[in-house]
């Protein structure tokens, strides 16, 4: 795994003065649910660059960002953003999607509803609907969902349901640090979190529970590391050894390889939490990595 690089060593100082009281405690998360939410809109050089719609699905907005002149895109991506069910999606997540649009993808974006307003009861069936747009114009191997944080969770509770959906099931799942445990139960992650300089768990359980609006938070579509792994498609997690989210994927991992589903698990030495979409070498190389094998594997 090697050492973590100097950026990636002082932006962990900067989340943990900045990020960390977020979700700090229940009361944080309880402030943060309640807060208004951002203006979710594309930023103006993303729609600059690409070729932008929008369009509802399921009663949600749901974004299409096509790359400019040349030949249709032959690969299709489902971009789930993260932000703990509760926050809209951010400028480092479009960038992403702009880096993936570059390479020659279409590139869904559902925003889901956030709590307190809305719950997963509403987001499983946006997205099994996307899906299934996207299989009226590409093979089921073209096409890739992928996730970060809680849209990571959200991406594989998605996948878990295609195949009872009589769907056909993506080529690949892509998951940035997912939130894949609403409990945060794991006995692994307490002697993480206290490096993490993100996440804390108190604020995370209350952030699920909203989001399970009443139900058992550990039923697959909250906590899809306890659902149906046998089956699923290629599995490419990303994960830093000081994210609280680390002991779980290590256990998505070993539970999906032991179902018989390719699985590769990057951990980075250092890396917090959604270390990929940062501003850091060990991002810059993960993000290459997934889209040469998104775009052109």
């Amino acid at each position: 795994m090697g050492v973590a690089s100097v950026r990636m060593r002082v932006l962990s100082l900067v989340l943990r003065g900045a990020r960390k009281p977020l979700l700090a405690s229940a009361e944080a998360a309880r402030k943060r649910i309640a807060a208004p939410k951002a203006d979710p809109a594309p930023p103006l050089p993303l729609l600059r660059r690409h070729r932008v719609s929008v369009r509802e699905v399921e009663g949600f907005p749901v974004y299409s960002v096509i790359p400019r002149g040349g030949t249709a895109p032959s690969r299709a991506v489902v971009y789930w953003h993260g932000g703990a069910y509760t926050a809209e999606i951010l400028r480092p997540h479009w960038s992403f999607v702009s880096q993936l649009a570059d390479a020659g993808c279409r590139v869904e974006v559902p925003l889901y509803g956030l709590t307190p307003d809305h719950t997963y009861r509403e987001a499983l069936p946006l997205g099994r609907a996307v899906h299934a747009e996207l299989l009226k114009q590409f093979e089921p191997g073209a096409v890739t969902h992928a996730g970060d944080s809680s849209g990571g969770g959200l991406a594989l509770a998605v996948t878990q349901t295609l195949a009872g959906a009589g769907l056909a099931l993506p080529g690949r799942l892509v998951l940035l640090s997912p939130w894949l445990d609403l409990t945060v139960a794991n006995p692994g992650i307490a002697a993480v979190e206290r490096r993490d300089p993100w996440l804390s768990s108190a604020g995370l359980i209350e952030a699920g529970l909203a989001w399970a609006d009443g139900d058992d938070p550990l039923l697959p579509a909250l906590s899809p590391l306890h659902g149906e792994l046998a089956g699923l498609p290629e599995l490419d997690i990303r994960i830093g050894t000081h994210d609280v989210f680390h002991p779980d994927c290590v256990a998505l991992h070993e539970r999906a390889t032991a179902a018989g589903v390719r699985s590769e698990l990057h951990v980075v030495e250092g890396g917090w939490h959604v270390y990929v979409l940062g501003p850091v070498p060990e991002g810059r190389q993960a993000r290459a990595e997934i889209i040469r094998k998104v775009a052109f594997d």
